[in-house]
Order: structure tokens, then C-alpha cells, then sequence
């Protein structure tokens, strides 16, 4: 019989058939959103706890403590659950609703940092972060510390090798947004292990293009574009930057939606919209993979679906 953890991973992977332009390259994309949680996080969330318990930093009966938009939040507050520790996050009113109270429903205490027209910024993240290293110097607290946890890149080397054989042996190119920078890298790891000429690109938000050396800025894009360049980031191994609005993003969401039938969120949008460009510039015969990060679900009380909904 399987534990609810042996869910996580082997998500499906189809080809857009109505965005693409037909020469272009084809674009594959992994529906991350089958995961338990509705989240590709859940692979690292599970990496970097499993990790922390294998080498005792976390012991039984401990708490896990993190900084987070909501998306690894409640991929911690699944492993939490499964495995029987406590979990106690830090978060914003900048991130919606529904991953609020998805980490509440899974039993996590939230302390909420107020922040400016619940916009992201890199003051924001950085708010967080110092309140969640105070929490963690309590007994029998863990501090997650996504950002700097080298163990959460592992995480994402089976979303690669997936990608790979699920495309029957061909990906030319990848394309994924940038949040702590541990599944572009872990993805495009195993990846480049079967294609050493593959062509990465990486997505940040144009309102906060950091990553391309340009001035930080607030956007409304979760889970990427920290306002300022995280720790594990490696340029060398990235061919190129993108940079995609919160606009261009939540439209892209929208069309996938109405015309794919795959409802994804916002940084979805992104990487499809990125990977849309690098398709029409590889041209017919290519391929290009990236990822459906989460369900658009989770987003239902933000702008994704349009200004009637803004918050």
C-alpha cells in the first residue's frame, strides 16, 4: 500500500496543441499540479525535510519553521502532516487566500507579515525571512530556510529525468521561472545529462528583473522574483533571462485555461508565455519543455481570472 508521500512525482506531461503556431517548436509541459498538494513543491519539500531527519537537525516531534509565499509552505505542511511534526510559517497577506488556508488546513501555524498593497517585494521577503530565524531559535525548531537549503535541489532532478523520458528522448530546450532557483537547477541538471547542449532559459518578472542586473521592483507573480538574487543561484549554467509581466503572465494563465484546458497559476502563465518566444526563435523540429507549476485553483482569489476579481 502506498503512503500519501509516494504520490509525489511522476506527473503527466502533454504538448500545447492550440497555442503553438505551427512553426514553432512544440512545447511540452509537466502538470506539476498532480502532485498531492496541487504543487510542484511538494518535491522539495519533502527533499529538504527528509534530508534535515536523515542527518538529525530535525527530530522526532520537532517543529519545521519557514519563510514562505504559500506554495512550499503547504508542501512543508503535507510532509509535516504525513510524518508527525509541527510546522509554524511565516507568510504574507501578499500571497492569496487559498494557500493561507490550504497551510492552516494542514495543521501549520501562520504568522502573517503585512505588506505594501499586497504586493511582492524584495523588503517584503527579506521581512520574512529575519522572522522566521527568530522563531527557529526556540527548542526543538527547525529553520527550513528554502532559499539557502542546498538540499532542495535534489528535489527536482527526478522532475527532469521525467520530462526527459516522457518526451520520448528530445528536449532542445527549458524554460522555468526563478523563485529560490532550486528547479531550474535541479531540473535542467538531469536534463543536461542526456542533452549536454540543452539551452536553459530562466523567467523573472519584468517589473523585478534582478536576475538581469536591472533595478528590483513589486510585482504580483507568487513563488518567483524574491527582489534580490538568491543565494543558490548560478548564472553560468543559465543561457539565457526572460522577463515576463504580471500582466503577460496572468493573460497567459487565462488562455491556457480557455484554450489548453490546463489551469494553471500565475508563474504558469510566465513560463509558457517565455517558452512561447523560444519556440517561434528554435523553429519546427525543437522541443521545448517547462512546467505547470501548481493548479490555478489556489489563485482564485487574486487577479488571476481578471479585474473582476482583483483584490
Amino acid at each position: 500500500m502506498r503512503r500519501i508521500l509516494d504520490a509525489i512525482g511522476n506527473t503527466p506531461l502533454v504538448e500545447l496543441g492550440h497555442l503553438v503556431p505551427r512553426d514553432s517548436a512544440r512545447i511540452i509541459v509537466k502538470l506539476e499540479s498532480s502532485n498531492p498538494t496541487g504543487s510542484m513543491k511538494d518535491r522539495v519539500a519533502r527533499a529538504m525535510i527528509e534530508a534535515a531527519v536523515a542527518d538529525g537537525r530535525l527530530r522526532p516531534g520537532g517543529t519545521v519553521v519557514e519563510y514562505t509565499g504559500g506554495s512550499t509552505g503547504i508542501s512543508l505542511g503535507l510532509i509535516c502532516a504525513a510524518l508527525g511534526y509541527k510546522a509554524h510559517f511565516v507568510t504574507s497577506d501578499a500571497f492569496s487566500d487559498e494557500k493561507l488556508d490550504t497551510m492552516r488546513a494542514y495543521g501549520a501555524e501562520l504568522t502573517i507579515i503585512a505588506s505594501e498593497q499586497r504586493k511582492i517585494t524584495g523588503q517584503l521577503i527579506r521581512a520574512m525571512m529575519a522572522r522566521a530565524e527568530e522563531l527557529s531559535r526556540q527548542p526543538g525548531h527547525w529553520l527550513c530556510d528554502q532559499v539557502n537549503n542546498r538540499d532542495g535541489e535534489a528535489g527536482y532532478h527526478a522532475m527532469g529525468e521525467e520530462m526527459w523520458t516522457q518526451a520520448g528522448g528530445r528536449v532542445d530546450a527549458f524554460v522555468q521561472a526563478v523563485g529560490s532557483a532550486h528547479s531550474i537547477h535541479g531540473a535542467s541538471h538531469a536534463l543536461r545529462r542526456h542533452n549536454p547542449r540543452l539551452h536553459v532559459v530562466a523567467v523573472e518578472p519584468a517589473e523585478s528583473p534582478v536576475l538581469a542586473g536591472k533595478a528590483p521592483g513589486s510585482h504580483k507573480i507568487e513563488g518567483i522574483g524574491i527582489g534580490f538574487v538568491p543565494a543558490l543561484w548560478r548564472r553560468e549554467e543559465v543561457n539565457e533571462m526572460d522577463a515576463v509581466s504580471t500582466a503577460e503572465a496572468n493573460a497567459m494563465a487565462r488562455r491556457l485555461a480557455r484554450e489548453e484546458a490546463i489551469f494553471g497559476g500565475t508563474s504558469s502563465g510566465a513560463n509558457v508565455v517565455a517558452a512561447l518566444r523560444v519556440a517561434k526563435r528554435l523553429g519546427a523540429g525543437a522541443t521545448v519543455g517547462t512546467i505547470i507549476v501548481d493548479t490555478g485553483l489556489r489563485y482564485l482569489s487574486t487577479d488571476l481570472l481578471g479585474a473582476k476579481n482583483s483584490n
